[in-house]
C-alpha cells in the first residue's frame, strides 16, 4: 500500500541534509559604491540543521536564479506540471527609474514572500545545484560586517546610540590644501583650509577620513597631515570598507588623462560591460566614449561586451608579476577613448 502524499514528503525532508536552507529572511539592506553604486539585501539564512548565518546577494543575483529554474523547472502547461518541473513563485519585476534605496526597501516583503515560497517547493527541488549555491555562505560573505540587522530586531527593543567622546585635538588628521572633487559617493568633497579627521589608509596614495559628517575617500596628494595615523590603521586595519582601486587612461589627441577610481569591490569581481562604461562616463564625463584594454604585446582591443570583460580580466592574471602594482589595486586597466577616434588603434610607426 502506497504511503499518503504527505508521509511521504515528510520522509524525504528527514532524509536531507543538515546543511539544507529551509528558511531566509532579509535583516537590511546596504548600499554597496562598487563600479556603480547598489543596494545588497543582508539575507538571515536557517539550514535544516538549525544554524543560521548572513548572505549578501543584489537583486540582480535573485533574477538571475529565477531565469535558471524557469528555463529548468517551468511547465509547458501550467495547468498540467510534470514529474520534473513545478510552479514557480512570482518574483518582483525589474524597476529602472526611481530612488535605489526606496526601491530596495519596497522589495524586502516581495522577496521575502518569493524566498519563502521557493524553500516551500517539493523537496526534490532543495537539493538543486544553483539553489544551494545562492543561499550558500561564500568566504566572502562570512567576512562581512553587517551594518545593521534592522529588521530582526523585536519591535519594543530600543538600541541607544552613544557617541564617543572624541578629543578632536588628539585625533589623526589633515588639512586640505587644495579643493577636490569625488568621482563618485565612495569619495569625499574637499575644499581648501578643511580639516578632515583620518580614519585608516586604504593604500599608499589614498586615506579615508570624515569632514563635514561625511566618511570616505581622498587621495593624500591634496591634503598635508596634521597628525598621522597611528602604524596599526596605515595599511587599513581600520575595520572600514575595503575598496580596491581602477587604473583608467583617457586617450585624446591632446593626451593622456589617467585617474585611480577607488571601489567597495574585491580584486576578484568580473564587473559588467554596462556598469564599466556608466562609471567611465561618470568619471570622465563624457558619453561618447568606448572601452579597451592592452593585450601582452601592448596593443588596444576594444570591449564591447561581458565576454570581452571576461577575457581581459584573464589576460591580465597571465601577466601578473611582470608588473607591479599595489596589492589593492585590479591587475587591468581601462583605456577609455572617444568612439569616434580610430587613431589610437593605428600601431604603424
Amino acid at each position: 500500500m502506497a504511503l499518503p502524499q504527505q508521509l511521504r514528503d515528510e520522509s524525504d525532508f528527514d532524509q536531507l541534509p543538515h546543511n539544507i536552507p529551509v528558511s531566509a529572511t532579509i535583516a537590511d539592506i546596504e548600499e554597496k559604491k562598487g563600479f556603480i553604486d547598489y543596494f545588497m539585501f543582508v539575507i538571515e539564512v536557517r539550514t535544516k540543521g538549525g544554524s543560521k548565518y548572513l548572505i549578501y546577494r543584489r537583486y540582480r543575483e535573485f533574477f538571475n536564479l529565477h531565469q535558471i529554474f524557469e528555463s529548468k523547472y517551468s511547465p509547458e502547461d501550467p495547468q498540467r506540471p510534470g514529474p520534473n518541473t513545478c510552479i514557480l513563485p512570482n518574483l518582483p519585476g525589474k524597476v529602472f527609474v526611481g530612488n535605489k534605496r526606496e526601491i530596495a526597501e519596497s522589495r524586502i516583503p516581495e522577496l521575502n514572500t518569493y524566498m519563502k515560497k521557493l524553500l516551500g517547493l517539493p523537496t526534490w527541488f532543495l537539493l538543486d545545484e544553483a539553489l544551494r549555491m545562492f543561499f550558500y555562505q561564500t568566504d566572502q560573505d562570512s567576512q562581512h560586517q553587517p551594518r545593521a540587522l534592522r529588521r530582526l530586531r523585536p519591535p519594543t527593543r530600543k538600541v541607544k546610540t552613544v557617541k564617543p567622546n572624541m578629543d578632536l585635538f588628539s585625533s589623526p588628521r589633515a588639512e586640505a590644501m587644495f579643493d577636490f572633487r569625488g568621482n563618485s559617493k565612495a569619495e569625499l568633497n574637499l575644499k581648501r583650509g578643511e580639516v578632515i579627521f583620518l580614519l585608516r589608509r586604504v593604500n599608499a596614495d589614498w586615506l579615508e577620513g570624515t569632514v563635514n559628517n561625511q566618511t570616505g575617500i581622498f587621495p593624500e596628494s591634496f591634503v598635508k597631515i596634521i597628525k598621522p595615523l597611528p602604524d596599526s590603521d596605515s595599511e587599513g586595519e581600520g575595520g572600514g570598507h575595503t575598496y580596491s582601486c581602477l587604473r583608467c587612461l583617457l586617450l585624446t589627441p591632446s593626451g593622456v588623462d589617467t585617474r585611480d577610481v577607488c571601489v567597495q569591490e574585491d580584486l576578484t569581481i568580473q564587473p559588467t560591460y554596462k556598469d564599466l562604461v556608466s562609471r567611465m562616463r561618470n568619471v570622465f564625463q563624457k558619453d561618447d566614449i568606448a572601452l579597451n584594454y592592452r593585450d601582452h604585446e601592448g596593443d588596444l582591443i576594444r570591449i564591447l561586451d561581458d565576454d570581452d570583460v571576461l577575457l581581459m580580466i584573464k589576460e591580465s592574471r597571465g601577466q601578473q608579476g611582470k608588473v607591479k602594482r599595489p596589492v589593492n589595486q585590479f591587475p587591468w586597466e581601462i583605456h577609455v577613448t572617444l568612439a569616434s577616434d580610430l587613431s589610437v588603434y593605428n600601431t604603424e610607426p
